[in-house]
């Protein structure tokens, strides 16, 4: 017990990271699984952010209302996003998404309540490492649950071929306003959550780089799993941890990684793990 309680006093701060960011790496898994390349995560991550902080701060919400009234608004705000961009696909579809993270980037460095380039300091410090990992668990659960539905056969369906989804009655636009306000609501979760967390907000928090390192954690796991996207998020928020010397090149580290698993392992480690499972033989 008393290994567990130093180990957690060691690193509190980083299992919260890890926690976060497996949050983050679902919320676009969701959108990936799709076949929608919307990169506007990091965005709704801060607007998530923002909201609570000054909803607790300035206006003295509980948490977890603040944290339901940040949810609420990045969903709806993914859903609004989600509407005019249906119809774009590909590059097209992520270069639109990522010039919405960077609008909302510019309007808090803008916006006094924020605290501009400052940055926002004094966040209530009321989330722990429980209740991420509660919130990361409830989420990790519905996923798995909707993975059993129609509607999960209807994202794999439009993601393969959408136009032999169309054919088959599947409503395609939907499929994907849908996937894209789900990950937006996941993606509010954990700006929520890292903003009482870590009690202070910068717009670097949430600018093209956050979005960037998202990317890669799915990237590296697979783009159409979740369990891949999470085991990537976790591991590259514990390598330089492990690398305390690379430290400050953690984004060409990063590059690295993905360049090798890009030209050994296009479709994510998550393959080559069940690839392998399915190579070793069972005992009669």
């Amino acid at each position: 017990m008393t290994f567990f309680v130093q180990f957690y006093a060691q690193h509190s701060r980083l299992l919260d990271e890890i926690g976060i960011n497996a949050l983050l790496a679902l919320s676009l898994s969701v959108s990936l699984q799709a076949g929608q390349l919307a990169l506007a995560q990091a965005g709704f991550a801060g607007i998530a952010a923002y909201v609570s902080a000054i909803a607790s701060m300035q206006y003295h919400w509980p948490l977890f209302a603040s944290i339901l009234l940040a949810v609420a608004c990045s969903t709806l705000v993914a859903a609004l996003l989600a509407y005019p961009v249906r119809r774009l696909r590909g590059i097209f579809l992520a270069i639109a998404t990522v010039g919405f993270g960077e609008i909302v980037r510019v309007i808090v460095n803008n916006l006094s309540i924020t605290g501009g380039a400052e940055g926002l300091s004094g966040i209530p410090n009321d989330v722990n490492t429980g209740i991420i990992y509660g919130s990361l668990a409830v989420v990790a659960i519905a996923l798995f649950g909707l993975a059993r539905t129609k509607f999960a056969l209807a994202v794999a369906l439009t993601r393969e071929d959408e136009a032999a989804a169309r054919g088959v009655g599947v409503d395609t636009g939907l499929v994907r306003f849908a996937s894209l306000a789900l990950g937006g609501a996941i993606a509010g979760l954990a700006g929520a959550l890292y903003a009482h967390a870590f009690y202070f907000l910068a717009p670097a928090d949430f600018g093209f780089p956050r979005m960037e390192e998202i990317l890669v954690w799915c990237v590296i796991g697979g783009v159409t799993s979740p369990i891949g996207a999470v085991a990537g998020a976790a591991f590259l928020s514990i390598l330089p941890e492990i690398i305390r010397g690379l430290a400050d090149f953690r984004e060409i580290t990063n590059g690295i990684i993905l360049l090798v698993v890009i030209l050994f392992a296009p479709s994510g480690l998550s393959v080559l793990w069940r690839a392998r499972r399915a190579t070793v033989p069972r005992d009669a």
